[in-house]
C-alpha cells in the first residue's frame, strides 16, 4: 500500500482507544489537550506507523475502514449504525449494478455503504444541509468518480417520484412515514423488487406492513442488537454495556402491480409461512 500523502484521511488511534479522523495537509498540526501533532509526521509513514505529540501522547496512524469513517464523520442528521447498515444491504440484496431508491439521506452513511457494495443510488433528500453534507461525505470518503453513481435530490418522496427518474431494483426508506412513499414507488418498480423500511419505533414499522399487502410478499421485521464481549486472557465475559435498540427493519418483496401474492388465508403474510392453528 502506497503512503500516506497529502490530502488522505487518516485515523488517529491514542492510548485509550479514542479516534480522531483527520485529513493530512503539508504543514497542518492535529491538536487536542495533549499537544499537537505535525501532518509532515504523518505523510510518508504507512497504516501502523506511531506518531508523538509535542507532549509525548501517543497515536498509531491507520487509514480509516467504513466502519470508522461512519461513527467519525462530520454528521448533520444522524446516521444509521453499521450494525443496521450492513443488515439493510443484506435484507435488501444490494449488489453490483442494482438501482437503488434511497430517500432521507441525511449524512451519507447508507449512500456509502451502498456504492461500497456497487449500487446506484438516486436519492431524495426534504434539507438541502443534509444533502450537502451527504455528497461531502461520500466524496471525502470514497472520491470523486464514485459521484456518477449518485445522484441526489432536493425533493419530497412523500409527493411522488417522478418518470424521468426512471425504475428501480430496490429501495431504503429513512424517514419519518415511509407508508406515504411506498404507493409512489409501486409506479416505479420492478417485479421482484426488494424494499426495506427503517423505523425507530414499532408503531412506525406496523404501518409500513400494513402497506406490504396485496402486490407484496415476504414481508417481516426484525432489529439488530450488538453485544460485544470483554476478553483478556481467562476473563470473558460479555461488556457490561451494549448498542440494544435502535430500530425496526421491515423488508418486503414487490411482485407487480398486476399481481397479487398467492395467500389462502388473509393472515399468512409469508409464502411457504406458518399457518395459523385451527
Amino acid at each position: 500500500m502506497q503512503a500516506l500523502a497529502a490530502g488522505d484521511r487518516v485515523m488517529l488511534l491514542d492510548a485509550k482507544k479514542r479516534r480522531y479522523l483527520v485529513t493530512l495537509l503539508a504543514g497542518g498540526e492535529f491538536h487536542t489537550h495533549a499537544g499537537f501533532v505535525p501532518h509532515d509526521d504523518i505523510i510518508g509513514q504507512g497504516d501502523g506507523a506511531v506518531v508523538k505529540s509535542t507532549k509525548g501522547a501517543e497515536y498509531t496512524v491507520l487509514r480509516p475502514t467504513l466502519e470508522d469513517y461512519v461513527l467519525e464523520m462530520p454528521r448533520g442528521a444522524q446516521v444509521i449504525y453499521p450494525k443496521d447498515l450492513a443488515t439493510i444491504c443484506m435484507l435488501a440484496d444490494i449488489g453490483p449494478g442494482m438501482r437503488v431508491f434511497e430517500t432521507g439521506v441525511g449524512s451519507g452513511a447508507m449512500s456509502m455503504t451502498m456504492l461500497r457494495y456497487g449500487a446506484d443510488i438516486v436519492g431524495f433528500e426534504v434539507r438541502e444541509d443534509f444533502a450537502k453534507r451527504a455528497i461531502a461525505n461520500v466524496r471525502e470518503f470514497m472520491g470523486e468518480g464514485v459521484l456518477d453513481r449518485y445522484d441526489v435530490h432536493i425533493a419530497d418522496s412523500y409527493e411522488g417520484i417522478g418518470e424521468e427518474h426512471g425504475t428501480f431494483d430496490r429501495a431504503v426508506l429513512d424517514l419519518p412515514e415511509p407508508w406515504q412513499v411506498i404507493p409512489h414507488l409501486e409506479q416505479r418498480l420492478h417485479p421482484g423488487a426488494v424494499v426495506v423500511a427503517y423505523t425507530p419505533s414499532i408503531v412506525q414499522a406496523q404501518q409500513v406492513r400494513e402497506c406490504f399487502r396485496g402486490k407484496w410478499i415476504d414481508a417481516r421485521t426484525i432489529e439488530v442488537l450488538h453485544r460485544g464481549w470483554k476478553i483478556d486472557g481467562q476473563a470473558v465475559r460479555p461488556d457490561h454495556r451494549m448498542v440494544a435498540h435502535t430500530a425496526f427493519l421491515s423488508v418486503a418483496r414487490f411482485l407487480g402491480m398486476e399481481n397479487r401474492a398467492m395467500r389462502t388465508d388473509p393472515k399468512v403474510e409469508r409464502l411457504g409461512g406458518e399457518r395459523p392453528r385451527r
